[in-house]
């Protein structure tokens, strides 16, 4: 279909010169209103040509205009109506071209009606074509300078939108980083308190809890490195800093959520009308909190977006735990864009979480129709070697060894669903 249209806007630009000059030569005699009048609705044949070529058009039409001023047996002022072609034209160039490209189309044009006014118009009427010419011509130039300055600043809004959705995609991460190192701190002070207490009387004791330290240290740790480097990088560009969102009282203390939650995320989910289908590859091993947080995370956003937006009863989670790289995939069979009328950053969330991770991430509608969401999560290489643990039962959460992750409070859940958890307003 586009290359019919292309073809189209082609044949209409090679057409319209061939129907000027027949205008001209066809009927000779006929009056100079009339040419100018068929010379201005000629134009019409050059709407394709327009919207993907202007340079073009306007060349085009300045041959039109001048075609029917020189050839035309009878000057009068309507002779110039055609060069209002050649105004209309100009002035979306001045709205879409640059500033230089744009300069030198007004001089063009400019000069070249002038030319044509003053060697062609009876000197009583020189001086009102003139002006009625310089008129048109400003009127529209003016025009296009409106409509490219309100183009260049929505432009800039909505980059000031993403980089605010960014920021706050960010802190959010560094809120929920600050629970996880809240959590595996207090882990770290219950075993050394157990160990200090029978390290004399029960030595085997005490070794693990040592080893529970040494295990739950060196996972967060990763989890800092891996996402307070992309944090700073944050703060050196916005000038503003993460720490204070970290830090924030109102950032949520219940255990943060992963992929053994996907259970409860699809109960939520078929509560809403949705039935979601769940594919487990690999084999299902613990993983460092921040790479299992994001890709529940991931999986959150992208299924409230098929609730939200699809407009399809059902869809599809395949998550692959490989040997080097975690991968989450999200397909549905829905209408395949986003919400016209949505207002959030789902897929900007997201993607952020994924470049954190130093991922790969992508989003878009289906050649066969729906929408795809999917994402590859590197996995580091103590969890690529690792001894894979029994797969957790739906609704539940696995528990490692030496309870480097303890159970979660009574009465708690992720909330799956809930506003807050993501900008699931638009992809």
């Amino acid at each position: 279909m586009a290359r019919g249209h292309r073809l189209a806007a082609w044949a209409g630009g090679a057409c319209y010169p061939v129907v000027v000059l027949l205008l001209m030569t066809g009927a000779p005699r006929a009056n100079g209103d009339l040419h100018a009048l068929g010379g201005l609705l000629a134009g019409s044949l050059l709407l394709g040509l327009l919207r993907r070529r202007p340079l073009t058009a306007l060349a085009l039409t300045l041959f039109g205009a001048l075609s029917v001023v020189v050839l035309s047996p009878g000057q009068s002022a309507m002779t110039f109506l055609p060069f209002l072609t050649v105004d209309l034209v100009l002035g979306l160039v001045v709205a879409t071209r640059s500033r230089r490209t744009s300069i030198a189309a007004v001089a063009v044009a400019l000069l070249l009606q002038f030319l044509a006014v003053g060697l062609f118009t009876r000197p009583d009427n020189m001086v009102g074509v003139a002006l009625v010419a310089l008129l048109a011509l400003v009127t529209c130039c003016v025009v296009g300078l409106l409509l490219r300055e309100r183009r260049e600043h929505a432009v800039a809004l909505r980059s000031q939108e993403i980089a605010e959705a960014v920021t706050a995609e960010r802190l959010r991460i560094a809120r929920e980083l600050h629970d996880m190192v809240a959590h595996s701190i207090g882990i770290i002070a219950i075993q050394a308190g157990v160990g200090s207490r029978v390290i004399e009387t029960q030595p085997a004791e005490a070794r693990e809890a040592l080893r529970a330290i040494e295990s739950t240290s060196r996972e967060t740790l990763a989890g800092l490195r891996r996402t307070l480097v992309a944090l700073r990088q944050a703060d050196a560009d916005t000038g503003t800093g993460s720490g204070s969102g970290a830090g924030s009282g109102s950032a949520p203390l219940a255990p943060t959520p992963g992929l053994a939650d996907v259970e409860r995320l699809v109960a939520a989910t078929a509560d809403a009308g949705v039935r979601v289908e769940v594919q487990w590859a690999g084999e299902r091993r613990r993983l460092p909190a921040d790479i299992d947080l994001s890709a529940y995370r991931i999986v959150q956003e992208a299924v409230t977006n098929v609730v939200r937006h699809a407009g399809t009863g059902s869809c599809r989670v395949a998550i692959d735990y490989g040997v080097e790289e975690l991968s989450v995939e999200v397909l549905d069979d829905g209408r395949g864009t986003p919400s016209p009328a949505g207002s959030g950053f789902g897929i900007t969330g997201m993607r952020e979480r994924v470049s954190l991770l130093h991922g790969r991430f992508s989003a878009g509608p289906r050649p066969e129709g729906g929408f795809r969401v999917a994402a590859r999560l590197p996995l580091p290489r103590t969890v690529s070697r690792a001894v894979p643990q029994p797969a957790p039962q739906a609704g539940s959460r696995p528990v490692p060894p030496a309870v480097s992750q303890p159970e979660p409070r009574a009465g708690s859940r992720p909330a799956p669903l809930a506003p807050g958890t993501g900008r699931a307003g638009v992809r």
